[in-house]
């Protein structure tokens, strides 16, 4: 036996090997390994387990043999704080105790991943009368925790659950005899390797090294969403009238938050507060979605709100009676419930918005972004089914490797190899007329092997992030609708609601986002303090907000368009003095150019004012 031994040790920055003498002291070992990770002092701790026990403290009395440290033997290293390294600054993640595999980017996790990891997640039980033989402190196989991946209590609750959530996936692979130091969670590639330098390029040379992987597709067992809740029933109405007055499609942003989903062992719900519509050209069949130049700015605002974008929605709606006001039952499992086009789409916002994950080597595995659609259902009335698909969906989308296939929708189409681009074989498993299980080449393609069905529901008590009233500021990008968001519009909606509490009046989403995206008097710089107010409910901000000269403004140029002013000047500090209404920039009536005080004739159409 060698007289030296080698250790390995892992922190964020990857696996290194410490070689140390038998019987070295615990000291002289700990300043080998501050050297060999560049502390400048002892802000680091060792620890013989991943979770933080077993700790090695320095002495020079004890040597790695009485600690019973063997050659090859893992050790984890967690510094005491980011600045006791002079090498990277150490990710919050192994604050945690959760360490990264080799070559990890240093990421931050959502809030609610950081919250989900430090939970127990077990699934209690109490103790059965009938089957238990022992006391009460004692426990048995019939009253013992369960893990949250157990198969058969997720298939035993009421609805079954099919899918586990993905951080009970993650305390399945992390919960064998080796505690997942080896978990990696990768990302599938569909794309040739490059650096290949043993052959030409494809098409002329490809080899073993460089090829991607066959891919067969298998339903995924976890979701990284397990439950879509729209906050009240008026956000989705509201969002419907579009479809109810023109019978066009239509389509939106959701916005809202990740929390705790506590139905389903660690479970994710992604909670929607309001639904932005962007800019696009919907018809009976169709929906195309046309550049945002404000999609930046919107998700700024949101972001200042406690918000963010989780999701999208559109219709497929029909209507079958107008009397009766049911609609078509078109989707279910003897057509389709997402067509190959829509899970495309759906694949290719997941990739634009992909999860941060501490175990993947590329920092990210997977989305959270989920898919909510309006169609009819068995009572032909309106349901909302939620979906997401699976990362096998997302690979193929990003790389380019699936098409839809025109007269088939439920069915997509693995690409072929061309001189452009080499294509990985795609397969999938199915069940032959003899019962036998065969493998079929995805050309074409099921889409059912590539979706994953998520629950939406409506809370028995409504929540509102934002105010509700009986004469809502209009909705953006609706001018086929003949509602436009401009300042007669403003004005409309504060002389009709005349609340007392401003913080009510003002907690509208789209009247933020107009506030922040009108091209007379944008309040991009100077909103902050308002987007504060509203987000934390906090009436004496916005009390404070209203007494600056951009809401003075705001009034003014409300004063201009003829809308009735009795309810506006509890808001504010505006004056009702003729010559404050004649000292002020009016609009044009015919045409809405925004005109300089004093004049009589508007400056762009020459009509006369009145």
């Amino acid at each position: 036996m060698s007289k030296s031994r080698s250790f390995i040790r892992k922190i964020s920055s990857g696996v290194k090997r410490i070689t140390a003498a038998k019987r070295e002291t615990v000291a002289t070992f700990l300043k080998k390994v501050a050297k060999e990770f560049g502390f400048r002092n002892n802000g680091f701790s060792v620890y013989v387990n991943r979770n933080r026990t077993g700790e090695i403290t320095a002495s020079q009395n004890k040597s790695l043999h009485l600690l019973k440290i063997k050659h090859g033997d893992m050790l984890f290293l967690f510094p005491s704080s980011p600045a006791g390294s002079s090498s990277e600054n150490m990710d919050t993640s192994i604050s945690q105790g959760l360490l990264r595999p080799l070559g990890v980017p240093h990421v931050v996790e959502d809030e609610i991943d950081q919250y989900l990891i430090k939970q127990d997640g077990k699934i209690y039980r109490n103790r059965d009368q009938q089957l238990c033989r022992h006391g009460p402190l004692g426990k048995c196989v019939h009253c013992v925790p369960l893990e949250p991946f157990d198969e058969d209590y997720l298939n035993h609750l009421e609805p079954p659950v099919k899918h586990m959530s993905f951080h009970a996936y993650i305390r399945k692979l992390t919960g064998g005899a080796d505690k997942g130091k080896f978990v990696a969670l990768e990302n599938i590639s569909c794309k040739i390797k490059s650096g290949c330098e043993g052959h030409p390029p494809w098409p002329e040379g490809i080899c073993t090294k460089c090829q991607p992987s066959a891919i067969t597709l298998n339903r995924q067992k976890y979701r990284h969403v397990d439950n879509i809740m729209f906050e009240n029933h008026t956000l989705a109405d509201r969002f419907l009238d579009f479809w109810r007055k023109t019978g066009n499609q239509h389509f939106g942003y959701l916005y809202g938050r990740y929390t705790e989903h506590k139905d389903i062992p660690l479970g994710i719900r992604a909670e929607v507060a309001a639904i932005y519509e962007p800019p696009q050209i919907g018809t009976q069949n169709s929906l195309e979605l046309l550049e945002d130049p404000k999609a930046e700015v919107v998700d700024e605002i949101a972001a200042k709100l406690g918000l963010r974008k989780v999701g999208w929605i559109f219709t497929d709606l029909v209507s079958e009676d107008t009397r009766k006001g049911t609609v078509r039952y078109s989707r279910n499992k003897d057509t389709y419930f997402l067509s190959a086009e829509e899970c495309i789409t759906a694949g290719n916002f997941q990739n634009r918005h992909p999860n941060i994950c501490r175990l993947s080597p590329d920092g990210h595995f997977g989305s959270k972004f989920v898919t909510v659609m309006a169609t009819g259902g068995p009572d032909n009335q309106v349901h909302f089914e939620g979906y997401q698909v699976s990362n096998q969906c997302m690979a193929l989308v990003r790389d380019e490797c699936l098409l839809p296939c025109r007269d088939a929708p439920e069915l997509g189409y693995a690409k072929e190899s061309s001189s452009e681009q080499y294509v990985p074989d795609v397969f999938y498993k199915d069940i032959d007329k003899f019962g036998n299980e065969i493998t079929q080449l995805a050309r074409p393609l099921p889409v059912e092997y590539l979706i994953i069905d998520i629950t939406t529901t409506f809370p028995k008590d409504p929540v509102y992030t934002f105010s509700i009233s009986q004469n809502p500021f209009p909705i953006e990008n609706r001018d086929v609708l003949g509602e436009t968001q401009d300042f007669h519009s403003l004005a409309t909606y504060l002389s009709q609601n005349t609340s007392s509490v401003f913080l009510d009046v003002i907690s509208d989403f789209h009247l933020l986002l107009f506030l922040v995206t009108n091209e007379v008097m944008p309040l991009q710089d100077s909103i902050s303090l308002l987007l504060e107010a509203v987000r934390t409910r906090n009436e004496e901000l916005a009390q404070t907000w209203k007494k600056s000269e951009q809401w003075a403004t705001i009034e003014q140029l409300c004063s201009t368009v003829g809308v009735p002013l009795s309810g506006l000047h509890e808001y504010g500090a505006m004056g009702s003095s003729t010559h404050a209404a004649s000292s002020a920039m009016w609009a044009c009536l015919h045409c809405t150019f925004m005109n300089q005080p004093g004049t009589d004739h508007c400056e762009m159409c020459s009509l006369p004012r009145t």
